[in-house]
Order: structure tokens, then sequence, then C-alpha cells
């Protein structure tokens, strides 16, 4: 069992959640959250199709990165950061479903590094889902003397 070091891993993560523009932008919401894993679902409209019909390749994408750092966010300590260190995504499918369903979920957690994987699946009503995309991602632990000696450009 994955142990998490944020007694309020839950609080903390919904309270990120509220800030979290772009989610909102496209319209994804996180629909469970538990430690190490965490679930969202997005309602697929004309807007998040290509011209074929299918949905983008990046928004897939990001989905999985959503799921897959909120995962990791779940386990560090209070007060620490994730970042995605990198993101890999393999595509079986193209997503044509009403609704886009990930998972994301902590594989192996550690100090600095978490190891996530996670899935999207094309949702249709009286079909099972459908698994079109699967992650594999390293989220990095960001401290604040990490966030202190980066260099931002104003």
């Amino acid at each position: 069992m994955i142990k998490t070091f944020n007694p309020d891993y839950e609080q903390d993560i919904r309270q990120k959640l509220e800030h979290q523009e772009y989610m909102k932008l496209v319209g994804f919401t996180v629909t469970k959250i538990a430690v190490g894993r965490i679930e969202g679902e997005l309602n697929l409209t004309q807007r998040h199709r290509q011209h074929t019909g299918f949905a983008h390749g990046g928004l897939i994408a990001t989905l999985a990165d959503i799921v897959a750092g909120f995962a990791a966010v779940s386990l560090v300590p209070k007060g620490l950061q994730v970042v995605t260190a990198e993101l890999k995504v393999s595509y079986f499918h193209p997503g044509v479903g009403d609704k886009l369903l990930a998972r994301g979920y902590v594989l192996k957690p550690g100090r600095r590094l978490n190891f996530c994987e996670a899935e999207v699946f094309e949702v249709r009503e009286g079909v099972a889902p459908l698994l079109i995309a699967k992650a594999s991602a390293t989220m990095a632990t960001i401290t604040p003397e990490d966030r202190k000696r980066m260099v931002y450009n104003q």
C-alpha cells in the first residue's frame, strides 16, 4: 500500500484544483481523489476534436499529465510541489466517444521522484469504456529551496 506524507492531501488537492484555469478551460473535472490515485472526466465537444472528429492528441496527453501529476501530489509532504519531469504517451485508438475518462496512479513513490502511469478511456453510452491511450510519467518533487534556485524570465 502506498503511503502519503500529507494527511490533508485531499483538501490540498481540492484547493489546488480551484486554481487550475486550464482544466476549467477545457472542462476537465476530477471525480476521485485517493492516496496515489486520481480520476477525472471530460465531456467531449467539438472544441476538443480535430477536423476528423477524433479527440486532439494533445488533449489526451494533457489529461494523462494532470491525473499522473495529482496522483503524485497526493503523496508528497505539505508545502512541496510536483512538476512533470517526463511524460510518454502511447495512443491505441482515436477518441470518438461522448466522454474521456482519465485515471492516474503512482507505481513507485520516492522522495524526489514518483513514477506514475495514466490511462485515458473513451466512454460511450451503452458500451464498455475503451482504452485509447496509456502514459508513463516521472513526477519530480520541488522543494522551497529548489524554487529559490530557479530562474524565471519576467
